[in-house]
């Protein structure tokens, strides 16, 4: 007697409350292993990209705004502030090094960044073709960029204004893509890198070019590393208070973001938390009915040489083959869920988040799943052992 292939029966014979237990089930897992992939997902992007990076100085505005922009490039500038200002806080004895940054351009949906090729380093950028600029309107692609705009060394690139695709182009200026980074896992693969330079000059207008060359320059924001964690008390508050600049501190701007974050994390965990216990107490109802409609079939299951203990292994199986196959389906919801979500942060920030890897956290719903099964076949293999076989043929 196949004691797994009369669990498989069962489950068919009672298709549509299996059906919805293991649904049930799937949705509860499901969203619960999702949230978790995207919050770990974000978390080790916003860690890989922050690089040590102590401060940022930008224009005033909203420290956060400043942070997602000037780090992760997916917020707009808070404004400019002028060359000189930056210079000034470049020279305080506190900081160790900086590096400069200026954006509001882009080509076609990806940003361009004026900058120092320290950026490069700080991301251990490193060359897939080609070589770094050398002169103002050369550019480095990254691995991003070139893969999803196809393009190759020595092609011509027309910046938009603003940062999105629809701005005004300067066509009157192109830029020359003389190098092409590798893959780093970093915000550097979606950016297009060029000299500061460059920036300036495609803003400037054709008759004050030269005159302008050494005034009135601006920057963006500006990356900065202390020469000791202690400076990161003090100074950022000095220049707050002192100073028509802004001074953000990216560890405690992520921190306070994925307090919020996580908020919401945690409000949609106890609703799919919820949603599986649900599941469980439809599972132990679908096998209680079950196990009274067919109390005359056990019964002759048993006159026919099975024993309690067969009948008990019976109950089990069809419990935990639904509940494990709650955990399977639940498993796949998360990564097509994933994979949808990342491909609207893909299309709308130029972030990938996809990913195959499965949390340690996930194996424990694995073993929910199980104690679930175990826990509603408790009852009904109870009722097997006291089942009255002679009672319930006389009764039939």
């Amino acid at each position: 007697m196949n004691i797994f292939k009369l669990s498989i029966k069962n489950i068919f014979n009672k298709a549509l409350s299996s059906i919805i237990t293991i649904a049930l089930l799937a949705l509860g897992i499901g969203i619960i292993s999702l949230l978790l992939q995207l919050n770990s997902l974000i978390k080790d992007q916003m860690e890989n990209n922050l690089r040590g990076i102590d401060m940022v100085v930008g224009a005033k505005g909203s420290p956060l705004q400043l942070i997602l922009s000037s780090i992760y490039h997916i917020d707009s500038p808070t404004g400019n502030i002028s060359l000189e200002d930056a210079e000034k806080i470049n020279n305080n004895k506190m900081v160790g090094s900086s590096i400069k940054l200026l954006y509001g351009d882009n080509h076609k949906g990806y940003r361009i960044v004026g900058t120092e090729k320290k950026l490069i380093d700080l991301y251990n950028g490193e060359l897939l073709q080609g070589k770094k600029w050398e002169k103002p309107y050369e550019v480095l692609v990254g691995f991003k960029v070139y893969k999803k705009l196809q393009i190759k060394l020595g092609d011509s690139l027309i910046s938009s204004h603003g940062l999105r695709k629809t701005g005004q182009a300067h066509s009157d200026k192109t830029f020359k893509v003389t190098g092409i980074l590798k893959s780093s896992n970093s915000v550097i693969d979606q950016l297009i890198l060029t000299s500061p330079e460059s920036v300036w000059n495609i803003h400037d207008s054709h008759d004050h070019e030269e005159e302008n060359e050494h005034k009135n320059r601006e920057i963006t924001a500006m990356l900065i590393k202390f020469k000791s964690p202690m400076n990161i008390i003090q100074f950022p508050r000095q220049i707050n208070e002192n100073t028509n600049l802004q001074a953000a501190v990216p560890s405690y701007e992520i921190s306070r973001l994925f307090k919020l974050f996580g908020f919401g994390i945690e409000t949609l965990s106890y609703l799919a938390y919820l949603i599986i216990i649900v599941s469980g107490f439809s599972l132990f109802i679908n096998l209680f009915n079950s196990m009274n409609d067919r109390k005359y079939e056990m019964a002759l299951i048993r006159t026919l040489g099975a024993s309690r203990l067969q009948l008990s292994a019976m109950i089990i199986f069809e419990s935990l083959i639904l509940t494990i196959s709650g955990f399977v389906l639940g498993i796949m919801f998360s990564r097509f869920g994933l994979i949808f979500v990342s491909s609207l942060i893909d299309e709308s920030i130029n972030y990938n988040l996809s990913s195959i890897i499965i949390l340690n956290e996930e194996y424990w719903f694995l073993v929910l799943s199980i104690l679930i099964g175990l826990i509603s076949a408790f009852i009904p293999v109870i009722q097997v052992y006291k089942l009255n076989i002679s009672k319930i043929l006389a009764d039939e």
